[in-house]
């Protein structure tokens, strides 16, 4: 029950953007003398930073969700360890679309939904196949942001820096994961995966 409460609140704070990061924005403190950027490239790394947001809002989801199926309590601390850093980088992808006098995608709460199904599902599987989609997940986010630290305008600084460090962070995860014991899922499990990453990823940026 104290499980299920915890990810209802988490739920919760995730959905309505009552976020606060623990660690410092790597960007640093934002300032109103900041030039505006042009409006496409305003645009270009608004679309991109929801995507990201999206993405914070799916791991707090699976890793809520891991965290409730884990059987070690290690694995459990593990996952939820891996949650409050994504929390960072909601809280930050968050802050950078206020910036940007953008939103957070419509979608949320169906994205929040699907992906606490399927890290229910991958937990209910076992500790080392849970752990293995985790290694999986990461290395796919962290491909994806290295793409869009090409497509942001190098301008954009502090969004910038905030994809660098949430990349070095999905990295690590993913290391983290694999020396646990993660397996290497199954290629057509890995290929559904990034199909499904397509979808969000392009929906995302419009919705």
């Amino acid at each position: 029950m104290d499980r299920l409460l915890v990810s209802a609140d988490n739920a919760l704070r995730t959905l309505s953007g009552a976020v606060h990061a623990g660690r410092a924005n790597p960007a640093g403190p934002s300032s109103a003398d900041a030039e505006p950027p042009a409006e496409d490239e305003r645009r270009l790394s608004a679309g991109l930073m929801r995507v990201n947001h999206v993405g914070e809002v799916c791991a707090q989801a699976l890793y809520q969700a891991q965290a409730m199926t884990a059987r070690s309590p290690e694995l459990r601390a593990q996952m939820s360890a891996a949650a409050r850093e994504e929390g960072d980088h909601l809280a930050w992808t968050q802050q950078r679309l206020d910036e940007l006098g953008d939103r957070t995608s419509l979608l949320n709460p169906l994205w929040y939904a699907g992906a606490f199904a399927i890290g229910l599902a991958a937990g209910r599987l076992g500790d080392r196949v849970s752990l293995g989609f985790v290694v999986e997940t990461e290395r796919q986010v962290e491909q994806h942001l290295a793409g869009h630290l090409d497509r942001l305008p190098p301008a954009d600084t502090r969004s910038r820096a905030i994809v660098e460090q949430m990349k070095a962070d999905e990295r690590r995860h993913a290391d983290g994961a694999e020396d646990a014991g993660g397996i290497t899922l199954p290629l057509p499990v890995r290929l559904a995966m990034r199909a499904a990453a397509k979808v969000m990823t392009v929906t995302a940026q419009r919705v």
